[in-house]
């Protein structure tokens, strides 16, 4: 997916010794706009982080806590530090843009206490900060085990988050609280938000990517990068603005269960003068490594795909389990696929075709265990497969788990094995259990214990997958996943996750108007979604069950056609989905054109205009020819926005094709009305565009001359 391009490296070492009391040293950013001050204070590590002298954070506490009482957190002295500068740009062979520049200037500091040593990474950007901790393989610890992180993130009682439980039941499909950062609880969120006291566990605390809006006007999101053999890091209120990191433990207690060495992931800081600049970072990515020398991940391709899926999780029209009206059938594929055929996509999701599939499959992870490699009687999936390729399409596995991962694991070469004969390059999988703390596992004495989903367990189990998929030239899409922490550079084929609450949940229940407007600014800072947009029968498209084909009236997708098509622009995914049924795109053919011609890979993004909740209006360049695409959104308020063109090449004419709302549309009451219209503009022309509540708007920029 990715390859490097070096441009210019440039490296300057300091060493010295120092045991003095209080000791501290600054990094700034290669622009000298942030500056990350390192000190001992009373023998313990403290950073504090400024932005053109805002405080961004306030002085922090850093270490670890290992087995056997080991405190890596205070009796310190500087040992040694080195200061490095280094600067390159390298090219993803798909993305957002095709250029990435990757710069930063580099603290390293080694501390010891007795006969024991930790370093500390620090790297501040132009965007942000990121740092991680690494205690080396040494005599004076027995056990690598950790048993909690002591991080902190000083802020403000007065800045506000935009965030999600953690230690709850459904991993990340959440619509997003904002408050205070100390009003961070399960009981807020359940008062303000959604009930999830029935089902919750552990203490109160947040997930990350979470985003912030501090008093000084700064905009922060914490996250982290490069999470391998870890647990994921959520953010505990600690009282007076205060967030410590608290780590996911295992079913015993201990948080991170090492054998040797510890390298944690990187604990990152974006920092941004507004929402728009948060958009704009590549921080993640760069934290994360290339592909290991020798490997070959050409196969890797990105496209877009349609599935038998939204007529069982949203129309409700047809099952996953045998029935007289299941969905995985021949007939129905068939079908599928010589639309998708004839309108140029690259893959059909089936879902469905396997054994295990019963009523009460969802969702506590009991459900029946899945076969991986045995079909159900009315899905013949070799003769499907050769029927696709000689349409110029592929199948799109699936693989949900329910959960049940030892079950999955046993199977997994066999699986891909039989995909692979089958020359089925992508797999959506799924692991579907909301319960808390309910991941089952056999632990080495043969007992039944339970994982949570965020915990090492999961997230080396996830590695294992992408890891055996690429033995296999596989892609992974997956749903219910570990959070993206940039892993798609070293590992291509990890091509596209869910990770929030996405459209799937406009089936069956709603997501609300606004939604749509906070995950560019939280879940998508991470990485792609695989949102699975385009939805143009927006009401009137539910049935009561399969077997009674009443239409449910209450059942609404809260949004328009144009705010659909918008966020195929907005809504980043190398994997991206075409998700509405195909009568359903027969009826707007000039909308269907434009998911058919929107690209999924780009050279350039541009936001033109963007607040958290309300709106976003992002540009992007087709990384193969000279078009741009254009997308905006906005929430339940109608909103009319100017557009500046001066993104575009000077000295061109360029032929706008806009697809707008017009007077009547509405969200809830006139969702599938729209208009398009044609005009010539230059990059000195501004346009004003009206959205409609709920709606937006999407424009395919094409040179005439």
């Amino acid at each position: 997916m990715f390859i490097m391009k070096k441009i210019f490296v440039s490296i300057s070492l300091f060493f010295f010794v120092s045991c003095s009391f209080n000791s501290q040293t600054t990094v700034k950013s290669p622009d000298s706009s942030i500056s990350l001050d390192f000190q001992l204070s009373n023998d313990q590590p403290f950073y504090t982080i400024k932005k053109n002298k805002k405080v961004v954070i306030e002085k922090s506490l850093l270490g670890l806590i290992l087995e056997n009482k080991l405190d890596f957190s205070s009796g310190f002295k500087i040992q040694e530090t080195s200061n490095s500068s280094y600067s390159d740009s390298w090219a993803p062979s798909f993305g957002e843009e095709s250029n990435i520049i990757n710069e930063y200037n580099q603290l390293s500091i080694i501390l010891h206490k007795d006969s024991l040593e930790m370093k500390l990474i620090f790297r501040v950007f132009d965007d942000g900060v990121a740092f991680k901790y690494e205690i080396p393989n040494q005599t004076g610890i027995p056990s690598y085990d950790i048993i909690d992180e002591k991080t902190e993130f000083n802020l403000s009682p007065n800045d506000k988050a935009w965030w999600i439980p953690a230690f709850s039941y459904r991993r990340y499909e959440f619509l997003h609280a904002y408050s205070s950062i100390d009003s961070i609880s399960k009981k807020y969120f359940s008062d303000s938000v959604e009930d999830i006291s029935y089902d919750t566990l552990g203490i109160d605390a947040a997930h990350t990517p979470l985003t912030l809006k501090k008093k000084n006007g700064l905009y922060v999101s914490l996250h982290e990068a490069n999470l391998i053999n870890f647990s994921s890091m959520t953010l505990a209120p600690k009282g007076d603005g205060n967030l410590e990191a608290e780590l996911y433990p295992w079913s015993d207690g201990i948080k991170v269960k090492l054998e040797s060495e510890i390298i944690s992931p990187w604990r990152t800081i974006q920092i941004a003068e507004n929402s728009s600049d948060l958009l704009s970072s590549n921080m993640i990515l760069n934290l994360n490594d290339d592909p290991e020398e020798g490997s070959d991940f050409s196969w890797v391709k990105p496209g877009k795909y349609m599935g038998v899926w939204w007529e069982m999780i949203g129309t409700n029209q047809s099952t996953w389990w045998p029935s007289a009206n299941h969905g995985a059938n021949n007939k129905k594929v068939i079908k599928y696929l010589d639309f998708a055929s004839k309108h140029k996509f690259d893959g059909l999701l089936v879902e469905g075709w396997n054994i295990g599939w019963h009523p009460e499959w969802c969702c506590s992870g009991n459900g029946n265990p899945f076969s991986f490699t045995e079909t159900q009687d009315d899905f013949d999936l070799p003769y499907l497969s050769k029927y696709a390729k000689g349409k110029g399409i592929r199948l799109v596995g699936h693989h949900e788990t329910g959960g049940q991962i030892q079950n999955y694991e046993s199977q997994l070469d066999d699986a891909y094995s039989l995909y692979k004969e089958n020359g089925i390059k992508f797999i959506k999988t799924g692991y579907v259990n909301d319960v808390s703390k309910n991941i089952k596992r056999i632990d080495e004495n043969g007992n039944i214990v339970y994982e949570w989903h965020h915990g090492q367990f999961m997230i080396n189990h996830m590695q294992r997958v992408i890891e055996k998929a690429a033995e296999y030239e596989i892609s992974i899409i997956k749903h219910e996943p570990i959070k993206d922490t940039g892993l798609r550079r070293k590992y291509p084929n990890f091509i596209s996750r869910e990770g929030a609450k996405g459209q799937e949940f406009n089936g069956f229940s709603s997501n609300g108007v606004n939604h749509i407007t906070v995950l560019p600014f939280t879940r998508m800072l991470s990485g792609p979604m695989d949102y699975t947009p385009g939805i143009f029968q927006l009401n009137n498209f539910r049935f009561k069950s399969p077997d009674n084909k009443v239409i449910d009236n209450a059942a609404i997708v809260p949004s328009t056609i144009t705010k659909e098509l918008a966020l195929y622009v907005i809504m980043y995914s190398p994997m991206q989905m075409a998700a509405d049924l195909p009568e359903h795109y027969l009826k707007h053919p000039q909308a269907f054109e434009f998911i058919k011609n929107v690209p999924v890979d780009w050279s350039e993004k541009v936001v033109i205009d963007s607040k958290i909740g309300s709106h976003i209006i992002l540009a992007r360049k087709d990384k193969f020819s000279e078009n741009w695409y254009l997308g905006g959104i906005t929430n339940q308020e109608s909103r009319t926005v100017k557009l500046d063109f001066s993104f575009l090449e000077d000295d061109k004419i360029y032929n706008l094709n806009i697809f707008q709302d017009t007077d009547n549309t509405h969200w809830k009451e006139n969702p599938m009305k729209y208009e398009v219209v044609s005009r010539l503009i230059s990059s000195n022309s501004t346009i004003d565009l009206t959205m409609a509540e709920g709606g937006g708007f999407a424009i395919e920029i094409t040179v005439t001359k």
